[in-house]
């Protein structure tokens, strides 16, 4: 079973925040960081030794700083084997590992944290569970009211989406650009944009604030012939690069 990730490393998700007793206020000169690439992994994996030799690959290709163990109809005893597998491949590349929805696997493994959802976990259980160096990522959809919730409560990141269409799952809500400008303006905490993202979409949302970029099939269904995952990865990288930050204007 594989160990917790050092304490420091696991805090590496998190932006340098301004001495304030208040999470909500961003310093008018607080500087954003890089946004950065927030892997997902498909939601079956049948073959796991496979798909751990492509996860290499994916890693070494370029900057990404957290994979989501994300599998769905799965026995427990599923997500623990591959937990087991993939954890440690993330960890040597210095990439965060969380689980999602269950912050009890995320515990028995070793995680670096976990990512739940509205209909999961309650973020309170998962932060008791796990301890306050956890990474607790929280859904929010296309709610102000549920990020400034998590917010509030002491998540790590907040989780807005979907903006793309996505065959990935069923996506409760359509989330506009906007509100990550929204969000960059007024908050501290992190946000991750999720919901169809590749490498010809991302653009917009890096433009518009977005911390993390959360991609899933975007990477892993990116054509071998056209240098598969590793290449999906470069890709994205280069487009956060290449991005300037130019907040759009939003109501409140």
């Amino acid at each position: 079973m594989a160990g917790r990730q050092d304490p420091a490393r696991r805090r590496s998700l998190k932006p340098q925040l301004a001495a304030s007793d208040k999470w909500r206020v961003r310093l008018p000169k607080a500087p954003k960081q890089r946004c950065r690439l927030y892997l997902i992994t498909p939601p079956r994996l049948d073959d796991l030794a496979a798909f751990s030799r492509v996860f290499e690959e994916a890693l070494s290709a370029g900057d990404v700083a957290c994979v989501q163990l994300r599998l769905k109809d799965v026995s427990d005893a599923d997500i623990i084997k591959a937990a087991e597998m993939l954890l440690p491949v993330a960890h040597a590349h210095d990439v965060a590992f969380l689980i999602n929805d269950r912050p009890d696997l995320a515990l028995k493994v070793g995680a670096d944290g976990v990512h739940v959802g509205q209909q999961d976990a309650p973020y309170e259980e998962a932060r008791s569970l796990l301890g306050p160096d956890a990474i607790i990522g929280v859904t929010c959809h296309d709610s102000r009211h549920l990020a400034m919730e998590a917010g509030e409560q002491g998540a790590d990141y907040v989780a807005f989406g979907a903006f793309y269409e996505t065959a990935t799952k069923d996506a409760i809500s359509r989330t506009e650009p906007e509100i990550l400008s929204w969000w960059q303006r007024l908050f501290e905490v992190p946000c991750v944009a999720i919901g169809g993202i590749t490498p010809q979409n991302a653009t917009p949302l890096v433009a518009a604030g977005a911390d993390f970029l959360a991609v899933s099939s975007g990477v892993w269904s990116h054509p071998g012939d056209q240098g598969g995952p590793g290449k999906a990865v470069k890709a994205i990288n280069d487009v956060i690069d290449a991005t300037p930050v130019k907040l759009l204007e939003t109501n409140g």
